[in-house]
């Protein structure tokens, strides 16, 4: 058993953070029904890279555990096939820009009118109020936010994240939103609308770099990958290549200094606590990066391990990927062929199932379509 069986979801989104919602849960155990428009999810289009198939990864990403029927909104016998779907559910999951769903009499007060239990959450770019007519990319939303300002070289241009993590923070927050609404209903029986937009996540996600500027009135600035509070925190090259140090506190250091022969350097005042070292970090990372380039990054990961001193490559994908599987996190999920990551949520009673693989378009039209055009349990 997982622990959302019984819990029927329509999914209405389409890219990614809708799209990943609906997948969270239908990891633990729901039953989602994937709507989407006659040709599909857009992604399943947005390529390449395409698998052996020729299926766009981008779709395969976020889409298994469901069943698809394409549904035309603008057919007034599609669209009431929808409606009786979302009659039925206990989620609703869609993105369309602000007032869509209601103009196709699907927004949450009418139907929630019916389904008075239903969990009904929008996911938008910019919000429902001012924003409502803005287009809502993760991109987009990384440069207006402030995120691109504090991501990439100091002497560079301001850089996106290399995933579009916006939405996927965005789709976390709708998750969570929607469970608590879950477990509020458990005690009400009652529904209600629950909203995540890209911008407000975008900014909750600064965290410190937003709490910097909020409390002291003092913009960050990019960095690199050095961090603004803590050194050394950052890459040095070592003599093969890059190497991530995170230094967290004074006992670190000193360890630090240590495995690299120079232990006087703890004691020097530039250096002897934090906030010295982050006042001096110019000269610090001068002197580390000396000497780390006499020795490779494997050497160096293998001495400050023993020494309890947090390090590590940096990998590509694949060795990302390798790290996790020789850790015991079992990273790959695969089904019939298509590999994803895995949920990384762990449970210990009820775990995530893989039950589908992402479905190829339109694939289950002929059964959704019949079980809602007969008549309610």
């Amino acid at each position: 058993m997982t622990a959302l069986d019984g819990l029927l979801v329509a999914d209405f989104s389409r890219v990614l953070a809708g799209p990943l919602v609906s997948m969270t849960l239908a990891d633990f155990g729901a039953e989602v029904i994937k709507v989407e428009p006659p040709g599909g999810d857009e992604t399943r289009s947005w390529s390449p890279p395409v698998d052996a198939q020729g299926r766009a990864t981008f779709f395969l990403a976020a889409n298994r555990n469901k069943r698809s029927v394409e549904l035309n909104l603008k057919d007034p016998d599609d669209l009431e096939l929808a409606r009786e779907l979302v009659r039925r559910a206990d989620v609703l999951v869609e993105n369309f820009r602000p007032g869509t769903m209601d103009r196709l009499g699907l927004g949450y007060d009418r139907i929630s009118e019916s389904n008075p239990g239903l969990v009904y959450c929008s996911i938008s770019g910019f919000g429902s109020k001012g924003g409502a007519g803005l287009p809502g990319y993760d991109p987009l939303v990384q440069a207006m936010s402030g995120m691109m300002s504090v991501t990439g070289p100091p002497d560079g241009d301001p850089s996106k994240v290399g995933v579009a993590l916006v939405d996927v923070i965005a789709g976390l927050n709708a998750t969570i939103g929607i469970l608590i609404a879950l477990q509020e209903r458990a005690k009400s029986g009652q529904g209600q609308k629950v909203e995540s937009n890209l911008l407000s996540s975008a900014l909750a996600a600064l965290e410190n770099q937003a709490a910097a500027w909020l409390n002291t009135g003092e913009l960050p600035v990019r960095l690199g990958n050095v961090h603004p509070s803590i050194e050394p925190f950052t890459t040095f090259d070592a003599a093969d290549g890059p190497l991530m140090i995170c230094v967290g506190n004074d006992h670190q250091f000193r360890s630090l200094c240590e495995v690299l022969g120079e232990p006087e350097l703890a004691g020097d005042p530039r250096y002897v606590d934090n906030f010295d070292r982050v006042e001096n970090r110019v000269e610090l990372e001068a002197e580390l990066n000396k000497l780390f380039s006499f020795n490779t990054v494997e050497h160096w990961v293998k001495v400050l391990h023993e020494a309890r001193v947090p390090a590590g490559p940096v990998n590509t994908i694949d060795n990302g990927f390798a790290v996790a599987e020789a850790l015991g996190l079992d990273p790959i999920d695969e089904i019939d062929g298509v590999r994803t990551p895995a949920s990384p949520i762990g449970l210990s009673r009820t775990p995530a199932e893989t039950r589908l693989p992402p479905p190829a378009e339109n694939a289950h039209s002929e059964e959704i379509r019949a079980w809602l055009a007969s008549p309610r349990e």
